[in-house]
């Protein structure tokens, strides 16, 4: 249906309700900063905070793109809508009342926004029936699970609304259809009834199972779960994807928990709906559930409106089960972690207990003392990795240092890193001080290389492959590499009294073009033995013949005004373009020592492994050297 034009006064009012760090929280994680919200911007990359938020001006702006505007923009901008179809989400989501300028459309618009209003009451009325037999005699099995298994009070399923849905299986929908004359159809789209594949007519999807509604954060029924009293599978069933209901964007009892994450600044998340019953029961309101799903984007950023500090703590059980149920609920959040954007903390149980069950012979302060001694995740990874293994064994050593250096660089903070690469250098030199310094050297070199423009390292297998160094560089290297080589033939070829210098300096340290392209020019220009006026249109003309591809050299046969510039300092940018290659052979001789230093038993071969650590540690030194010629002009200049 086109959408007809919306009045002035509803444009007006959707303004005024909308809360502008409601509506981005959804999509950008915010740090509270001031009076003022900060994040990354998601209208462009970027690895600083730019992004500003302000709550009392109800307006966003970018500093780094220059994006700005209100709720109603932000949402056009992000998801590329019009103008009314944002305003209509907006109205919808804070209940404002539709007005359009063309009354005759106003009937189809009402039905159309009436649907979900339609769903919260069927959904509201279910609960309602669901409630009232938990007290009837068919529902006495279900009162006393609560009551004795679960050891709920009363007040504790009034608060969440527990209920039972009967056996039969026509009882929901002969109360609300036949009795209550509610349409079919709604209560098909909510969920709650499937159609006959026989016969026609309609079946109740939940039957004989414990009811425990799922609510938004306005506090409304939005789906329910079904917990069975038999053995019959699955144990917990969930309402399907409606209108209202999406599994990866709802979390359990936040609407309960919102105002104690909010006091506590932290929110608790574990896995199943009773254990945040039974947390809440215990007087712990910050806690949620995460209906068994790995946590998604959506459902974070929904935790993180209501808490500062941006501290969530996954609690799961510590048995196998529980540490994979934590890695699996973790998803999404994990980029989020290493960027330092949330505060993660693991708790896991003893005993391999649930929160449920920890709280039947424990009290809540018990669990409070755990809550805040639990580990932060990065700390938690690494007790998983050493977990188990004995690092007096060469093979459970280099396993665990190679799942540590996987770890580390992720981590995206400085500061955050070196502090974790101290701490796994103290776990790998197993108590003796001596060997923590070399354990740091060890794994920074294989974080982060001296050359800081390399970010990853390659193995010695790719790089020295066969004995033959590769020409295949990893993508920073090859971007270094095509710049200063692309550097040195702009200068060869434009600056003649240049020429004597680049081939000595080449000569001198035995270093060749790497890359293919330039390979083959420089072959050619050594090939070549006409002057300057005639030397590019020679090379030229020798490409033609050779039916090798131009375009990839054809830019160095021209010169713009910033090159003419820079070619005026032709002494110095030629020392930072020979740098530049000769930091990158050094790279692969340092990679390749390193590697087989870590490959050799220092026990077995100690001379080796002496020789080895002497070797790359040498050119470690070099490439220190080196990067410091390179770094004076270099960066300016690529």
């Amino acid at each position: 249906m086109q959408i007809p034009r919306l009045h002035p006064d509803t444009i007006e009012e959707v303004k005024l309700r909308s809360d502008i760090v409601d509506v981005v929280s959804e999509y950008v994680v915010l740090r509270k900063r001031g009076k003022d919200f900060v994040g990354l911007c998601p209208f462009h990359d970027e690895k600083s905070p730019s992004f500003t938020v302000s709550q009392t001006k109800q307006m966003y702006y970018c500093f780094g793109c220059q994006a700005g505007g209100n709720a109603i923009k932000f949402v056009m901008e992000l998801g590329k809508r019009s103008f009314a179809d944002v305003v209509l989400d907006l109205a919808r989501r804070y209940q404002v009342p539709v007005q359009t300028l063309e009354p005759e459309q106003r009937q189809e618009l009402q039905r159309q926004l009436s649907l979900r209003e339609q769903l919260y009451e069927v959904l509201a009325r279910s609960a309602q029936f669901y409630q009232h037999a938990l007290r009837q005699s068919q529902g006495q099995k279900a009162l006393e699970y609560l009551q004795s298994n679960r050891q709920l009070k009363e007040e504790t399923i009034q608060q969440f609304g527990l209920g039972y849905a009967p056996a039969g299986w026509e009882t929901l929908h002969r109360y609300l259809v036949e009795d209550k004359r509610l349409p079919a159809q709604i209560l098909e789209k909510a969920g709650l009834i499937k159609p006959r594949k026989e016969g026609g007519g309609y079946y109740d999807v939940f039957r004989d199972r414990l009811m425990i509604p799922i609510c938004d954060v306005q506090g409304r029924v939005i789906a329910f779960g079904g917990r069975t009293l038999t053995d019959e599978q699955p144990k917990y069933l969930n309402s399907p994807e409606t209108e209202l209901f999406s599994k990866g964007k709802t979390l359990f009892a936040l609407d309960q928990a919102k105002g104690g994450i909010s006091q506590l600044d932290q929110a608790v998340v574990v896995e199943g709906y009773f254990d945040a019953i039974a947390l809440h029961a215990a007087g712990i309101n910050n806690a949620i559930a995460s209906l068994g799903t790995a946590l998604s984007l959506e459902q974070v950023r929904l935790i993180l409106r209501y808490t500062e500090s941006k501290q969530l703590v996954l609690n799961f059980d510590a048995d196998k089960a529980g540490t994979n149920a934590a890695e699996r609920a973790i998803g999404e959040i994990a980029e989020l972690a290493y960027k330092g954007e949330v505060q993660l903390k693991i708790l896991n149980l003893p005993d391999g207990k649930d929160a449920d069950e920890y709280l039947y012979s424990h009290t809540s302060e018990d669990y409070g003392e755990l809550l805040k001694n639990a580990p932060l995740w990065l700390d938690w990874q690494i007790q998983e990795i050493i977990k188990d293994r004995d690092l007096r064994q060469a093979t459970d050593f280099q396993q665990v240092t190679q799942q540590l250096v996987k770890l580390l660089k992720n981590i995206a903070n400085s500061d955050t890193r070196n502090y974790y690469v101290s701490y796994c250098a103290e776990i790998l030199s197993l108590g003796d001080t001596r060997l923590i310094p070399l354990r740091v050297e060890n794994l920074l070199t294989q974080i982060a290389p001296v050359a800081a423009t390399y970010s990853k390292p390659v193995s010695a297998k790719k790089a020295w492959g066969g004995g033959k160094v590769s020409h295949s560089p990893l993508p920073t290297e090859r971007s270094l590499l095509e710049h200063a080589e692309a550097l040195l033939l702009r200068i060869y070829l434009h600056c003649p009294e240049q020429r004597q210098a680049i081939i000595a300096e080449l000569e001198e340290r035995d270093l060749q073009f790497s890359l293919s392209h330039h390979r083959f020019l420089w072959q050619q220009i050594l090939e070549t033995t006409v002057e300057q006026l005639n030397l590019i249109s020679s090379l030229q003309n020798r490409y033609l013949e050779s039916s090798e591809e131009l375009g990839l050299v054809s830019h160095l046969f021209h010169l713009n005004e910033k090159w003419k510039k820079e070619i005026l300092r032709t002494p110095q940018v030629v020392q930072a373009a020979i740098a530049c290659m000769d930091l990158v052979m050094l790279e692969k001789r340092y990679r390749h020592f390193l590697e087989l230093w870590q490959q050799t038993d220092p026990e077995a071969e100690p001379e080796r492994y002496q020789f080895y650590y002497q070797a790359f540690y040498a050119e470690k030194i070099k490439l220190q050297q080196i990067d410091r010629q390179r770094l004076f002009s270099i960066t300016e200049l690529l």
